[in-house]
């Protein structure tokens, strides 16, 4: 058994004798579970509480080693049978580095950092870049290394309470994406005062709208389209299904970030057509997307920066606020 995997095994112990206590539930803090943390050599991943998973299924990462104060070698997974980043044109789904990415800061912030369990996560802004062909999926599960390098980390009492990382992700030494992106850790106090009554009351999601046919988004099932049709073509209505097993893995108090990141790459299909390749996505996060209100997505098509490409600008409106906005380039891709 190597130091790496006694280090953490000794937090998958730690989280699971005494978890941090939740004042409440909903936010993105590390899921409450009534089984304990799966132990890293039986399942090959880092503990789900750690990246704020429940289901060990949707840990993408195995390990990770500090470099020094402020560089760490992550590794991780990329599954050819994952139930949400799947297989498009024979590639893996550039979201995946997305996801992977959001999971390495969070564990970096709890296992490094300092960072109780019961704190939540307020991610500002997340760019990621993909090499299409660095994509290419094989016959197995990819192995992808992550260096990630944390900036202007500001503590609160010893414990960080704001962390800009960059990561750059390599498949056989090759580098095949590159992410960053900036949160804020807030306490159980902090999050309620920025919650206040939707901790209290929480409210009830809007009921279902019909999802617009899967082909049209780059979708293959109608339970994974996030957006429904209106009369304009350039507007959504963003479809936020609190059953997800995968985009709402455990009760959250707002719509999540992935499930924002997932309606703009939809939302950049159904423009640009279903050959569209997500090559990179920078997107800026103002507010929460609130589950009972009307979210409206309006995509427009934007100067692309290189020949080849084509772009496009996402933006998510709850009535007169701006609460998200996404900017997507997409090139061309032969299916393989």
């Amino acid at each position: 058994m190597t130091v790496t995997t006694l280090r953490t095994e000794e937090i998958a112990l730690r989280t699971t004798i005494a978890p941090a206590r939740r004042a409440e539930t909903g936010r993105d803090t590390a899921p409450r579970s009534t089984t304990p943390a799966t132990p890293a050599t039986a399942s090959n991943t880092v503990p789900r509480e750690l990246v704020h998973r429940t289901q060990v299924c949707e840990v993408l990462l195995t390990d990770w080693n500090r470099t020094d104060e402020s560089h760490f070698t992550v590794t991780g997974r990329w599954m050819l049978d994952h139930r949400m980043f799947t297989n498009i044109h024979g590639r893996h789904d550039p979201l995946i580095a997305a996801e992977t990415f959001r999971q390495a800061a969070i564990l970096l912030a709890h296992a490094e950092f300092g960072v109780p369990l019961d704190h939540a996560f307020l991610m500002w802004d997340l760019a990621v870049e993909v090499s299409p062909e660095g994509l290419r999926v094989g016959e197995d599960t990819a192995a992808v290394e992550i260096e990630m390098s944390c900036h202007d980390v500001v503590r609160r009492r010893g414990v960080a309470s704001s962390i800009r990382y960059t990561a750059v992700f390599r498949r056989d030494g090759r580098i095949v994406a590159t992410a960053s992106g900036t949160c804020t850790c807030a306490s159980p106090a902090v999050y309620r005062r920025l919650r206040g009554e939707r901790l209290e009351a929480p409210a009830r999601p809007l009921p279902l709208v019909a999802p617009t046919a899967p082909q049209n988004v780059g979708r293959t099932s109608p339970r994974d389209v996030v957006l429904s049709p209106t009369d304009d073509p350039h507007h959504w209505l963003l479809r936020a299904d609190t059953r997800h097993p995968v985009l709402f893995d455990h009760e959250v108090d707002h719509v999540p970030g992935m499930v924002l990141l997932e309606a703009a790459r939809q939302a950049m299909v159904a423009a640009l057509g279903p050959d569209a390749f997500l090559q990179s996505m920078n997107s800026e996060f103002n507010r929460y997307v609130e589950l009972d209100a009307p979210c409206v997505l309006e995509v427009r098509s934007v100067d692309a920066a290189a020949d080849g490409q084509e772009a496009v600008r996402v933006t998510g409106r709850q009535g007169e606020d701006v609460v998200f906005t996404a900017d997507v380039t997409a090139v061309r891709v032969p299916a393989v």
